[in-house]
């Protein structure tokens, strides 16, 4: 069994970002796996980073809560839309607060900790361009970005990716079957 935190990186609630979420949950725990989800866009937390790195700042409730499950879980799924380009705002202000100087900490020589070593992740990016064209144009760079900068530098891997393009021109249809994608993937968490 392993532990699983989802979290969808969206302000907004009742997205397809969630059903996506939410599908996931439903295959982990259908699985035998605990699950747990938590969406940035019905959580109460400042997103701003205050004082930057320079000082801890106090988690509020919502944000403890996924710092906690965050430490304890085997494998993290992290869910968002392409907005210009990158990840919503919301979700990088809660990867900034929730991975502060108390999660990564310098070490004795000078290197980080990678405290969340040993953790899988699976990052699932939704977009209205066609998915082909954002990692063969475009680099896939936020995507790159999460993987390179922020997971493996606290000890996340491996790192899998699922890119959902062109979402409103699949259709009803093609929807659904991702969200059959999604349930099958957190079966077997990964």
């Amino acid at each position: 069994m392993a532990r699983i935190v989802i979290v969808v990186g969206h302000v907004r609630t009742g997205t397809y970002c969630e059903a996506l979420g939410e599908a996931y949950k439903r295959g982990a725990e259908a699985g035998g796996h605990e699950a747990r989800l938590f969406l940035t866009g019905a959580m109460r937390f400042d997103p701003i980073l205050r004082e930057g790195f320079a000082k801890v700042q106090p988690l509020e409730p919502d944000l403890e809560a996924a710092h906690d499950a965050m430490l304890a879980a085997d494998h993290l799924v992290l869910i968002f839309p392409l907005w210009l380009g990158t990840l919503p705002a919301i979700l990088k202000g809660f990867l900034e607060r929730v991975l502060q100087p108390d999660l990564v900490e310098p070490a004795k020589r000078g290197e980080f900790v990678k405290l969340l070593k040993g953790k899988s992740a699976r990052v699932v990016i939704t977009m209205g361009m066609p998915g082909f064209v954002y990692r063969w144009w475009f680099g896939a760079h936020a995507l790159k970005m999460l993987r390179r900068n922020i997971l493996a530098f606290i000890g996340v891997r491996p790192v899998r990716s699922t890119i959902y393009g062109y979402v409103e021109g699949v259709g009803a249809e093609g929807r659904r079957k991702w969200l059959a994608e999604m349930e099958a993937l957190g079966r077997r968490a990964g």
